[in-house]
């Protein structure tokens, strides 16, 4: 079965979640997060047998962000249910990202005095970024293939800065010293303090939060509407309500028998919004583990289960981090590579969205993309027929002359050939 998950919780926000008193619905979270999943799979199994006389022979799950969360929860919890999973930039770790996913906002509304960055200015910044980044074998790629290695700083870079902060970015792009160092908050996530260090020595990119991270953030270059916008991606100020069981901080269509949302969350500080993150956390029972980051998964492999992961790079919803950490968190606890590899495999896509599209901030981007059917036609042959997912070599739809090589992580690729427009020219290391 296929699940084209959104972040969307139900009916539009998070109303459903919350009780007349504030208190949260255990009940309803706990349909939402696992019991729907495990129902629907038996009864599904039920019908096909039904129809057919006899039980399939396989079954699959195929989700998408909330999707492949759902995917990861039945790996998890009901590790019996299906043979192959594939999984897509997975909405797991649920509270922790979310919960960041208004830190944009904040940072805007606490140092930028409620005004907003504008669409040029994040288009701007975000395309001097990857003009900055994408440079492979001396070419532009147009997207940037190694975020890890992108240290961009705005707040040093003359080209991006106004007249008035010492540089000579035009109008309407340009930013001021106080907007560059909001860019840097914005791609690093959200700290204990709303501080982001010197990119050149952090630049939020990793497997672990460092220091005063606590969570991870889009990587430079992505395209940041979604959630650096005029308005708040709505699930976030509603699972931050949820958080704090106050839901006038939501926003306006968020509906309560006490009070509905009241766009609250403008007036949060930094320290309120840790305090809702580390609630998130602390409220997970009540939320039905709906993190789903357990990372024992030794019943689902000895089922015999088979799982392919796979995540954008340049993801504009759900940083691509969270997988790493995920996975990472995986290979310590069932014994490394070797041994999860065996059924758990994991695909990294530079450029790629929240979806089998551009997610980066340049919308000339010749991006080589992976097909959605190809992915899941080889996780059905690894189930099938034992053939484990490998190297798999992408070309771009609008120049399908311009290939990439995935690799199967924790390798990448590496430019070893002649030209970086060319699959051949990498090999994974």
């Amino acid at each position: 079965m296929r699940k084209e998950g959104n972040l969307n919780l139900a009916g539009g926000n998070g109303s459903f979640a919350m009780l007349p008193d504030g208190e949260i619905n255990v009940a309803l979270w706990r349909d939402f997060a696992e019991r729907s999943l495990h129902e629907m799979a038996v009864k599904t199994k039920a019908l096909a047998r039904a129809y057919y006389g006899k039980p399939a022979l396989y079954a699959y799950w195929d989700g998408f962000s909330t999707g492949g969360r759902q995917g990861l929860k039945e790996a998890q919890a009901h590790p019996d249910d299906f043979d192959g999973i594939l999984v897509g930039a997975p909405a797991i770790n649920w509270t922790r990202f979310i919960t960041t996913e208004l830190y944009p906002q904040i940072v805007m509304q606490r140092d930028l005095g409620g005004k907003h960055l504008t669409a040029a200015q994040l288009a701007f910044v975000s395309n001097a970024a990857i003009k900055a980044c994408d440079v492979v074998g001396g070419v532009h790629l147009g997207y940037i293939s190694d975020p890890a290695n992108c240290r961009y700083d705005p707040a040093t870079d003359r080209a991006v800065l106004c007249a008035s902060a010492g540089g000579t970015g035009p109008e309407p792009g340009c930013l001021t010293t106080v907007e560059a160092q909001a860019f840097n908050k914005i791609w690093y996530g959200l700290t204990r303090d709303g501080t982001a260090p010197d990119p050149n020595v952090d630049n939020g990119f990793g497997i672990f939060p460092r220091g005063n991270q606590r969570w991870f953030a889009l990587t430079r270059g992505t395209e940041l509407r979604a959630l650096a916008g005029e308005t708040p991606f709505t699930i976030a100020s509603d699972l931050v309500a949820l958080e704090l069981g106050d839901p006038k901080v939501a926003s306006t269509g968020f509906v309560n028998a006490v009070s509905n949302g009241e766009n609250g969350w403008k007036t949060l500080s930094y320290e309120d919004l840790n305090r809702a993150f580390d609630r998130g956390v602390e409220l997970q029972d009540q939320f039905a583990d709906i993190n789903t980051d357990r990372a024992d998964l030794y019943a689902f492999r000895d089922h015999g289960g088979k799982m392919l992961m796979y995540h954008g790079l340049a993801d504009v919803l759900i940083p691509s981090q969270g997988s790493l950490n995920y996975y990472n968190r995986v290979l310590h606890e069932m014994g490394g590579g070797q041994s999860v590899q065996k059924f758990f495999r994991f695909y990294l896509v530079p450029g790629m969205s929240h979806a089998f599209a551009n997610g980066t901030a340049n919308p000339d981007a010749i991006l080589p993309l992976p097909d959605h059917d190809e992915l899941y036609a080889r996780l059905t042959r690894w189930v099938e027929h034992g053939e484990a997912p490998g190297r798999y070599d992408i070309a771009a739809k609008s120049d399908p002359g311009v290939t990439a090589a995935l690799c199967v992580y924790p390798q990448s690729p590496k430019f070893t050939g002649k030209s970086p427009l060319q699959a051949e020219s990498y090999t994974c290391q």
